[in-house]
C-alpha cells in the first residue's frame, strides 16, 4: 500500500518483499460473495472505477461508458462511482455510516454491503479555489477522519480474512492527491494547480493517516513518480494500465487474506496476508521422523542408528526449511521478469562451469546397495553411468535458470525445455529397461526400492506445505512410468531373448497407455475412488496433460537399451546372435558410428527448423510426443560416436545429475517460492531486486544453500530408502562393535539382567519391532496406513 516499483513499466507492479497478484472478475467475485465496490470522489477515483468494472467485464464496460455523463454517479455490475470531488456529499457519509454498522443481521443480503470503499479528491479544491483550498481540503477531510479511521474492534486487516456480513469489517482506502504532469497541463489548469498546493493536501493526509488511523494507498503516487508515459494527454489522468495496477493494489489490501483461504496453493498472493499457521499435527509429524531410527532400530543396539538418526534430521530440517521459507513471511517473495541478458549470462556461468570441470570418466560400477544407481550396469563404452548423470545434470541446471528467470513465455526456449524433460524419461525407459533385461530382478524390493526413493520427499512435502502429491510432478511422472516399464518387461520374461517378442510388448503396452491417456476414464475412477477414500484431491486434467506430453519417450528409450544390449552381444559374438544382421554389423561396425554422427547432425539442423514453424505452445504440445525422439537420440548418438567424447565428462554436471530428483523437488519453495510462481529472496541485500541492490548477490548466496540441501537431501532419502527395504543390513563388524560396547559398559551378567527387567511390554516391542524388520509387505503397508491418516487429520 506504501511503496513498491515497477518490474515491468505499467504491467507488473513489485510491493517490497510480497507477491502481488493481478485480480481477475473471477477473482473479485470470489472475494466479494455479492458485496459492492464503491469509488467516491473526482475524476481521478473514476478512471478506477472503469478499470475495475473493465476487469469484470471488459465489452460490457466499454458499451456502458458510450452511454454515460462526464459528472454522474454510475454503476456497472457491484460497482459503484459516486462523483464528489469535494469529498462533502451526503451521499459519502451515508455510505461509510452505513458501512460500520455493527447491527447488520447476519442473514442480511450482501449485495446491499459494501465489501471496499476508496474515497479520493482533492483536485478540485486546487483547481477551483484561489486562496483558501487548503482549509476547505482540511475540513472535508476532519469531517470524514472519524469514519475512515481504523477501529481498534476491527481484526487486523493484514492477517484476518474479512467477513462477509459484518460492515465494521469491510475496509475503506483513501488515496492521495494526484500528482499531475505539470508541463502538459492546459494553461487555465496549470495557473491553478500546482505543485505547492498538491505537496500540501498530501502532507496534511499524510499526517492526519498517521494520528487518526486512516489506511492510504500512497503506492499511487510511486506509479506515476517521474513517469511521463504513464500519463494521459491532458497531463491530469493516468493511462489505463496503471490505472488498472492501481485497483490491483487497492485488491490485494482486500482479498488476498480471504483468496488464500478459500483457494489455497498455490500460496501467489502473498501481499497483506498471513499464511496459515503450523497445525500440531505438522510439529508431531516432525518429531516422529526423528524418532523413527531410535524406535525401531534401537530395540536391537544397531550402530546404525546414527546413520539414520542423521538422515531423518537432514530431511526434517529440509522440511522445515521448505516451509519457513514458502510459508512464512521471514522470506522476500518477488516476481520473475524475464530478460534474455539474465537468461543467456547465466546458462553462460553453467557451461563454463560444466567446461572447467570436464575430467576423465570412471570405469567403476555402481554400487549394489544403491536403488537407483544400479540401474545401469552396462558397458563405459554407451551411456556410462557418469555421462548419464552428466546429462541430467546440465539438463537439471537449464530447467531451473528457465524456471528462475520465468523464460516459459519464450516460446523458443519452451521449445527446447520440452525436449529436455524428454529426455529424462527417455533415461528412465533406457536404464530401467536395461537393468531388467541384463539382471532380470523383478523382486518385490527391487521393484519397492525405485518407487520409494523417488516418491520419499514428494510424499512428505504435501503434508508440510498443504500441496498435493501431483503438484511436484515429476516424481509422478517418473513412477507411473517406470511401473509401465517393469509390467511391460515382468510379463512373459522368460522370452525376453526374443526381440520380435519384446518389441510387440512394447507395441501393446504403448497402445494401452495411449488409450489411457487419451480417453482417462480410469484415472478419472481411480482419483474419484482416492478422493472419497483417502481425502486425496488429485486433478485429472493436469495429469493426463503430462503424461500426453510425452506419451511415446519412454517406449523409444526402452527400444534403444533392447537395442544396444543386442548390438553389445553381437560385438561380444554371443551364440544366439548369430545371423545375416550380426555379421553386417560386425563387419561395417567401423563405419556404423560416422553414418551415425551425420544422420545425428542433419536431424538436429532439421528439428531446428521444424520447431521454427510453430507459433504457440498448444500447436507445438501436439506433436512433441512424436517428434522429441529424433532430438534426444541425435543427441546420444553424438555424445557416443567417438571414444575421446565417450570417456570425458564433466564432474560438476554429473553432481548435480545425481541429486536432480531433489532439485527438481526443492526448488519449488527454497529457491523459487509461492509453489513456483515466484523467487525467493533473503531481503538482507535490498528489496528493489536490482544488480546494485544485490539480487545476483542474494541468488548465489540461496542457490548455494539450495543445492546443498539437495545433495544432503539425496543421500539422506537414499539411506532412509535402503533401511526401509532392508532394516537388518549392516556389517558383521558393526554388530561385533556395538554388541563389545554393550558388554564392557554393562557386563555380560548385566546386560541379560536389564533385558530381563525390562519384562512383558519390551519384549512385545521387541518382537513386533523384529516382525516389522523382517516383512517388507509390513513395513510399506505401516506407511501407507500412515499415509492415510494423516490424508485424514
Amino acid at each position: 500500500m506504501t511503496r513498491g516499483h515497477w518490474i515491468e513499466p505499467y504491467q507488473r507492479w513489485q510491493p517490497p518483499g510480497c507477491l502481488m497478484h493481478q485480480y481477475t472478475g473471477k477473482d473479485i467475485r470470489a472475494c466479494l460473495n455479492g458485496q459492492r465496490i464503491v469509488y467516491i470522489g473526482d475524476s481521478t477515483i473514476r478512471q478506477l472505477f472503469w478499470a475495475t468494472a473493465k476487469k469484470l467485464n471488459v465489452t460490457g464496460a466499454n458499451a456502458y461508458r458510450q452511454k454515460v455523463d462526464t459528472h454522474e454517479d454510475l454503476a456497472f455490475e457491484n460497482v459503484y462511482f459516486v462523483w464528489d470531488p469535494f469529498l462533502n456529499s451526503s451521499s459519502l457519509r451515508a455510505e461509510l455510516l452505513s458501512s460500520f454498522d455493527d447491527n447488520i443481521p447476519e442473514a442480511a443480503d450482501t449485495s446491499k454491503t459494501a465489501g471496499l470503499i476508496t474515497v479520493g479528491g482533492g483536485l478540485w479544491y486546487a483547481r477551483h479555489f484561489r486562496s483558501d483550498w487548503l482549509d476547505h481540503y482540511r475540513d472535508a477531510l476532519d469531517y470524514l477522519a472519524p469514519l475512515l479511521g481504523a477501529d481498534e474492534d476491527r481484526p487486523a486487516l493484514y492477517h484476518t480474512p474479512l467477513s462477509t456480513k459484518r460492515r465494521k469489517d469491510h475496509p475503506v482506502y483513501m488515496v492521495p492527491v494526484q500528482v499531475p504532469l505539470y508541463n502538459t497541463l492546459s494553461p487555465t489548469r496549470a495557473s491553478s494547480i500546482t505543485p505547492i498546493k498538491i505537496s500540501s493536501m498530501n502532507e496534511y493526509l499524510f499526517n492526519l493517516s498517521m494520528t487518526q488511523g486512516i489506511k492510504v494507498s500512497w503506492s499511487h503516487l510511486l506509479m506515476t513518480l517521474e513517469r511521463e508515459t504513464a500519463y494521459e494527454e491532458s497531463g491530469l489522468h493516468v493511462i489505463d494500465d496503471v490505472a488498472v495496477r492501481k485497483v490491483d493494489v487497492l485488491l490485494n489490501a482486500r482479498c488476498n487474506a480471504q483468496m488464500t483461504i478459500l483457494r489455497g496453493y498455490p500460496f501467489n498472493k502473498t501481499c497483506c496476508s498471513a499464511y496459515e499457521s503450523l497445525h500440531p499435527w505438522k510439529t508431531c509429524f516432525y518429531l516422529a521422523l526423528l524418532s523413527i531410527p531410535i524406535l525401531v532400530s534401537g530395540f536391537r543396539h544397531y550402530g546404525k542408528a546414527n546413520e539414520l538418526t542423521k538422515a531423518f534430521t537432514v530431511l526434517s530440517v529440509v522440511l522445515t526449511y521448505c516451509y519457513l521459507a514458502d510459508r512464512t513471511q521471514l522470506f522476500d517473495k518477488t516476481q520473475k521478469h524475464f530478460k534474455y541478458q539474465d537468461f543467456s549470462s547465466l546458462c553462460a556461468a553453467v557451461l563454463l562451469l560444466g567446461l572447467l570441470s570436464v575430467r576423465p570418466t570412471s570405469d567403476k560400477k555402481p554400487s549394489a546397495g544403491d536403488a537407483l544407481s544400479s540401474i545401469q550396469d552396462a558397458s563405459p563404452s554407451f551411456l556410462p553411468r557418469d555421462q548419464s548423470d552428466e546429462w541430467k545434470g546440465w539438463m537439471q541446471f537449464v530447467i531451473l535458470i528457465y524456471h528462475y528467470t520465468g523464460a516459459s513465455s519464450i516460446l523458443g526456449i519452451y521449445q527446447v525445455i520440452r525436449i529436455l524433460v524428454a529426455s529424462y524419461l527417455f533415461l528412465t525407459g533406457f536404464g530401467h529397461t536395461v537393468f531388467f533385461y541384463k539382471k532380470q530382478d523383478y523382486s518385490l524390493s527391487r521393484c519397492t526400492s525405485v518407487l520409494v526413493r523417488y516418491n520419499l520427499l514428494s510424499c512428505m512435502l504435501p503434508y508440510i506445505m498443504a500441496t498435493d502429491y501431483l503438484f511436484y510432478y515429476f516424481a509422478p511422472l517418473v513412477s507411473f512410468w517406470y511401473l509401465v516399464v517393469y509390467l511391460t518387461m515382468r510379463i512373459g520374461s522368460s522370452k525376453n531373448t526374443s526381440m520380435a517378442f519384446l518389441l510387440g510388448k512394447i507395441g501393446m503396452s504403448a497402445g494401452i497407455v495411449t488409450v489411457l491417456a487419451r480417453a482417462p476414464i480410469l484415472f478419472e475412477r481411480i482419483f474419484q475412488f482416492l478422493q472419497y477414500t483417502c481425502h486425496i484431491h488429485w486433478n485429472v486434467k493436469e495429469w493426463q496433460f503430462r503424461l500426453q506430453l510425452d506419451c511415446y519417450i519412454v517406449y523409444c528409450g526402452m527400444v534403444a537399451a533392447i537395442v544396444y544390449c543386442k548390438v553389445s552381444d553381437i560385438l561380444r559374438g554371443q551364440p544366439f546372435s548369430q545371423n545375416t544382421l550380426s555379421g553386417i554389423i560386425r563387419r561395417h561396425w567401423n563405419k556404423i558410428p560416422l553414418i551415425a554422427a551425420v544422420v545425428a547432425l542433419v536431424t538436429l539442423v532439421a528439428f531446428g527448423y521444424f520447431i521454427q514453424q510453430f507459433s504457440d505452445k498448444v500447436s507445438y504440445n501436439r506433436w512433441v510426443p512424436f517428434v522429441s525422439l529424433f532430438p534426444i537420440l541425435a543427441f546420444v548418438i553424438l555424445r557416443n560416436c567417438n571414444r575421446h567424447f565417450r570417456h570425458f565428462y564433466s564432474s560438476a554436471f554429473a553432481w548435480l545429475g545425481r541429486c536432480s530428483l531433489e532439485t527438481f523437488t526443492l526448488q519449488f519453495h527454497i529457491w523459487l517460492a509461492a509453489d513456483t510462481k515466484a523467487l525467493l529472496s533473503s531481503g538482507v541485500f535490498g528489496r528493489k531486486a536490482t544488480h546494485v541492490d544485490g539480487r545476483y548477490l542474494d541468488l548465489v548466496i540461496l542457490t548455494a544453500v539450495f543445492l546443498w540441501l539437495s545433495w544432503m537431501t539425496a543421500d539422506a532419502t537414499t539411506r532412509i530408502t535402503s533401511w526401509i527395504i532392508d532394516p537388518t543390513r549392516q556389517s558383521a563388524e558393526q554388530v561385533k562393535l556395538t554388541s563389545l560396547k554393550l558388554v564392557n559398559e554393562m557386563g555380560l551378567e548385566g546386560l541379560h539382567g536389564e533385558l530381563r527387567c525390562r519384562g512383558a511390554f519390551y519384549r512385545l516391542l521387541t518382537n513386533w519391532n523384529d516382525l516389522w524388520m523382517r516383512k517388507l509387505e509390513i513395513r510399506m503397508a505401516s506407511i501407507i496406513l500412515i499415509m492415510w491418516i494423516l490424508n485424514m487429520v
